[in-house]
């Protein structure tokens, strides 16, 4: 790893039984968590902002598609959740869906959201996932929380990516490694600011610590480490807020350093902002060659309920960082 912050990780166990903090401080973490993610991770930030509603504030996507969209089928995913032009999700049968899980108490009550802010993105040129995706996922959103609460942004010529203005990622209108563009666009603090309000000016740099995270979690196909950024006054005790951000497909630490964790500009807002920022971490498998969050059913047929392996061991993160196990 080159960046020199990450070079600076200090080492935390999540293992049962063991203190979540190695430096013997504890993270004061208050009020409710905020989401968002690229692509996969935009998917999985709509899957842990319900099953999880409770204790979920809001959700920002970039470049993502309906709860359930995939219907467990990757050959729906295909068809209705990707880069096709007539690609439609069938939000009838999807609610339908979503009243049963409620009904079995493996999601909580969508009513849960009627105060939640939702920040959508999805540029005009992904190729990726369709606009109409996003169409369908702000249309979702429609049926479970007022209009003013939703912000939908889609008249950015962007490709399939998470825009930022930094000069040094890729061009704006191309999609590849690592997924981190430079559009003169800081969706950092537009989506930070949509579901937390008023936010300080970004800080000039960043000077917190990078702590790696044991995931290990029978069935949930995470990488062995995670990543969280904790500002100094965090650290330090402060009271200070958790936001989770989800990256995307081909876009996990292992295929692209520390891109994902340091270049998104979310840190330099954490520093000004008393947020802390996990950065939870997908294990590439023979189901799941490229690194991408379950938002199709490859743990199993549960993947969007409260009990799903991937929701449950990142909420277990967010716990121990709460110091509340």
């Amino acid at each position: 790893m080159k960046n020199a912050l990450w070079q600076q990780a200090i080492a935390i166990s999540l293992l049962a039984g063991m203190p979540a903090v190695a430096t013997g401080s504890e993270l004061q973490l208050a009020g409710d968590i905020s989401v968002s993610g690229l692509s996969s991770g935009g998917y999985m930030a709509v899957q842990f902002h319900l099953a999880f509603s409770d204790r979920v504030n809001g959700a920002a996507v970039i470049a993502g598609g309906p709860l359930y969209c995939a219907q467990n089928s990757l050959a729906t995913a295909f068809t209705n959740c990707m880069g096709k032009a007539e690609a439609k999700p069938d939000l009838a049968v999807i609610e339908q869906y979503l009243d049963n899980l409620e009904q079995q108490q493996q999601l909580p009550s969508r009513q849960n959201l009627q105060d939640d802010k939702v920040w959508i993105l999805h540029g005009s040129r992904d190729a990726t996932v369709h606009p109409n995706v996003g169409k369908a996922l702000y249309n979702q959103y429609l049926q479970w929380l007022p209009a003013d609460n939703i912000e939908f942004v889609t008249d950015k010529p962007f490709a399939h990516h998470f825009p930022t203005d930094r000069a040094t990622g890729t061009a704006c209108d191309v999609s590849e490694a690592p997924f981190l563009a430079s559009c003169n666009y800081d969706a950092a603090g537009e989506l930070l600011r949509h579901l937390l309000g008023k936010l300080n000016p970004k800080a000039s740099a960043t000077t917190g610590s990078i702590w790696q995270l044991r995931q290990s979690q029978a069935g949930s196909q995470l990488a062995d480490t995670g990543y969280a950024y904790v500002p100094e006054q965090c650290e330090a005790g402060e009271p200070c807020r958790l936001h989770i951000s989800f990256h995307g497909c081909k876009q996990h630490a292992a295929v692209v350093d520390d891109a994902y964790i340091t270049q998104t500009g979310l840190n330099y807002y954490a520093d000004s902002n008393d947020l802390v920022i996990l950065y939870p971490q997908v294990a590439v498998s023979a189901v799941n060659p490229h690194g991408c969050w379950d938002w199709w059913g490859y743990t199993g047929g549960q993947y969007i309920s409260n009990q799903a392996p991937q929701l449950q061991a990142v909420m277990l993160m967010a716990e121990q960082l709460s110091a509340k196990n």
